[in-house]
């Protein structure tokens, strides 16, 4: 039986819950093993005029003091600029920003030799917030636009306009394994680290330009990561640089774990954003003009936003057809640590902004939001071609829309929530639809590569390496079955080895939603070319005892763990007795797949071009319940359907979904960070950041899937789930939005992201004020 469509355990789930299955902390200490720990700068921004690490030395236990001198190579480096300092020696940008390293026999050393060190700052004014930035003009990099039609004629002859600010916040990764790495010495000063990272070929490059050394000599292996969600992408370097430094400076194994604290407080997160938009529309609610000023805050160094604005402007259209537009994006540079990749890369802020509008749409003409998503809607020529270009092909969108209305008795239940808020005067209720059309590949085409190598054993079994990390989300697992299904074996016959960098060479971080695009394509490639090997053997071989037919390759068949000719199927080998056969006969039994995305091709000067392979869609329908005195609001309800192709594993993309979209409604309605005004993060701990708990997912819960075979392009005809699902969580954030339209006499409200208690609860308050401002009080 085929293994790719049958939802397999996920190969560490027993691992996981037995703990057995090793993370970089669990990993025995070696004899001699150090423990790292760091000293950071006590304020956001300033110049340092001094560091005394003297009594740092003088604590018993503490084998090294490192600082700036002690890098042996560029003490810059960066995913696109190299602008980051791992050690600054002027000046530092955030608070906790690492400035010296402290190497201890035992984790209380490290830790007493952190609080011996001194620092001083010369302190000033730090830039916190976006708008500080825009007023000083603070940017990192170049400004992007994305352009179609004329706006500013659709937009003098709109019939209805919209104009004003979105904002929404940032999000804390808040994987369970924090920022975590080892290094082992080598001989002629090699080093190899065990690093919880997504990106371990960066890792590699930015351990060898810092230390020194050429990339042959550095060695990173990972296993698999306790969670990462995009926050062990680059930011997995910095503790990396730690470890092997130390290794470097001491001969030791060395090893670094943040604390959970430590490592809320100095890592980047989602960027928050604040968006200026217009949005033109007639009398049905169809938008003519929509402009976009997307204003991202980067925090102290670029990191990966210009990466993450370009997604931004890419998603800025969702799922609906834009006649008229005018995007462009800017990055903000502010004096927190900086932001980084998180699930959706910049999509899911740019969604609400779009589902905003609609929303906002929706209330000004007294509508129902979900007429105006099906009117704007990408559907067939000439409206299914993206601002910047690109078809939108197979699209299910109108489709899914119209399913999803159906099964989830939408109309019903928003007339029993529109009758509800008229009556009740302690509670409110909302409900919303919201779509993603969600683009799968890298926006940077070089990263749009994957290679695997296959190893045939003599006794039927097979090892995969890939460059294809595992975080949870079981890419491994899909891995396995495609080699099983390639081989026509069971899967338990296959295993997929630690990623490491001394087998896969130059790979992409687990990202974008493409880990099995990438990595399985390229182990599929692999077993291709073996198989045709033996295939030619098998031929000749069958030959012999089949003395009517000629040997043909084309009809040797490899399924049931047995291999045989078609032709005379009565006669089968079992795979582990036949490969041992091919290894006496000399037959290759090895290989290596490459793997490059066909089709993709985007100019980010002009705006224009196929930035990706296809699309992943989907609705979902939230229902909220709030308190009219306290802001609480509660998610009771979500129907959720998306298309995500022909399952390679049903049970893992279930979960992805069920996973994502719980991240995706915790973004929207409880996580919120909070800076004081000398920039440091407050909310760094569970008792203060609220990520959604077991009590916060809705009792309804009804996922479902549109069959869909028409994505043949892709690897077993599958389609992307990691990220998608995120988006649809906005939905939860939409349907507060609709609650307080309802409450009477206001229309539209004003609400930004997080829809918190608190923000629901002061929206409660304000809708009077905030309905005359922005409206002249009319509905």
């Amino acid at each position: 039986m085929k293994t790719v469509g049958q939802p397999i355990p996920h190969d560490s789930g027993r691992g996981h819950v037995t703990g057995e299955a090793l993370y970089i902390d669990d990993i025995t200490a070696i004899s001699d093993e150090l423990f790292v720990d760091f000293a950071g700068s006590p304020v956001a921004r300033g110049t340092i005029t001094s560091v005394d690490i003297s009594e740092a030395k003088k604590v018993p236990g503490v084998v090294g003091v490192y600082t700036h001198e002690d890098i042996l190579g560029h003490n810059q480096f960066g995913a696109v600029f190299h602008d980051e300092p791992f050690l600054p020696n002027e000046r530092v940008e955030y608070v906790g920003q690492p400035i010296v390293i402290i190497a201890g026999n035992t984790r209380e050393a490290a830790l007493a030799g952190r609080r011996a060190v001194k620092i001083e700052i010369a302190s000033e004014d730090p830039v916190l917030d976006i708008d500080t930035a825009i007023d000083n003009k603070n940017f990192l990099g170049p400004e992007r636009r994305i352009e179609r039609g004329d706006f500013d004629s659709a937009w003098a002859q709109a019939e209805h306009k919209i104009e004003s600010t979105f904002d929404s916040n940032g999000q804390e990764q808040f994987y369970l394994e924090s920022q975590a790495c080892i290094a082992y010495p080598g001989e002629d000063g090699q080093i190899a680290v065990e690093s919880s990272t997504q990106n371990p070929t960066e890792t590699q490059a930015v351990l060898a330009e810092v230390l020194g050394l050429g990339m042959h000599e550095v060695v990173v292996r990972c296993k698999r990561m306790g969670g990462a969600f995009g926050g062990k992408e680059t930011q997995a370097a910095i503790p990396a640089l730690m470890a092997a430094l130390v290794t470097q400076k001491t001969g030791r194994a060395a090893r670094v774990v943040y604390t959970k604290d430590d490592d809320m407080k100095v890592t980047g997160k989602r960027h928050p954003y604040k968006t200026f938009y217009k949005a033109g529309f007639d009398a049905d609610g169809r938008l003519t003009a929509v402009q976009l000023d997307f204003y991202s805050d980067g925090g102290a160094f670029a990191d990966l936003s210009t990466g993450i604005m370009e997604r931004t402007l890419l998603h800025a259209d969702n799922a609906y057809y834009l006649p008229n537009v005018k995007i462009k994006g800017r990055i903000c540079k502010t004096n927190i640590p900086p932001n980084t990749a998180f699930r959706g890369f910049g999509g899911p802020q740019a969604i609400a902004v779009i589902e905003n509008i609609i929303q906002e749409v929706a209330a000004a003409l007294g509508k129902d939001a979900f007429e105006i998503r099906k009117l704007n809607c990408y559907g067939d020529a000439p409206r299914n071609t993206t601002p910047y270009g690109q078809e939108v092909q197979n699209n299910l969108l109108p489709q899914i829309l119209d399913q999803l209305a159906e099964t989830s008795h939408y109309k019903k239940r928003l007339a029993e929530v529109e009758a509800f808020n008229q009556t009740s005067p302690t509670r409110l209720k909302g409900i919303a639809m919201t779509a993603v059309k969600f683009g799968i590949s890298f926006t940077t085409k070089f990263l749009n590569q994957g290679n695997a190598l296959v190893n045939v054993y003599t006794d039927g079994t097979v090892q995969v390496s890939t460059g294809a990390t595992e975080m949870g989300q079981g890419v491994n697992t899909k891995i396995r079955q495609i080699v099983a299904d390639e081989f026509g074996i069971p899967i338990d016959r296959v295993v997929v080895m630690t990623t490491s960098t001394e087998k896969n060479i130059n790979t992409s971080p687990t990202a974008a939603s493409a880990g099995t695009d990438l990595n399985g394509a390229a182990a599929a490639i692999a077993c291709a070319k073996i198989r045709q090997r033996m295939a030619g053997y098998a031929a000749e071989l069958f030959a012999e005892t089949n003395k009517d037919a000629a040997p043909d390759p084309e009809s040797i068949c490899f399924e049931g763990g047995h291999v045989f000719d078609q032709r005379n199927a009565d006669h089968k080998i079992l795979f582990g007795e036949f490969t041992n056969k091919a290894r006496m006969a000399r037959i290759d039994l090895g290989a290596r797949g490459f793997y490059k995305t066909p089709g993709i091709d985007f100019d980010r000067e002009t705006g224009k071009g196929n930035p990706f392979f296809y699309f992943t869609s989907g609705a979902a329908v939230a229902e909220v319940d709030i308190d009219r005195f306290t802001g609480d609001l509660r998610v009771t309800g979500i129907d959720l359907l998306m298309d995500i192709g022909r399952m390679i594993n049903p049970g893992i993309d279930h979960g992805q979904v069920i996973g994502g979209f719980v991240q995706g409604m915790g973004w929207c309605t409880t996580e919120d960070l909070v800076y004081n005004d000398r920039g440091e993060l407050l909310s760094y701990s569970p008792t203060t950041y609220k990520i959604p708990n077991i009590t916060d997912i809705p009792e309804r819960f009804n996922i479902a899937f549109v069959d869909n075979d028409g994505n043949a392009k892709n690897i077993r005809s599958s389609k992307a789930v990691g990220e998608p699902p995120l988006m649809l969580g906005i939905s939860a954030w939409a349907a507060a939005k609709h609650a307080l339209s309802c409450v009477a006499g206001t229309g539209p409200v004003a609400l930004s992201l997080p829809a918190t208690n608190e923000a629901v609860l002061m929206s409660l308050t304000d809708i009077p004020q905030l309905a005359q401002q922005r409206y002249g009080g009319k509905r």
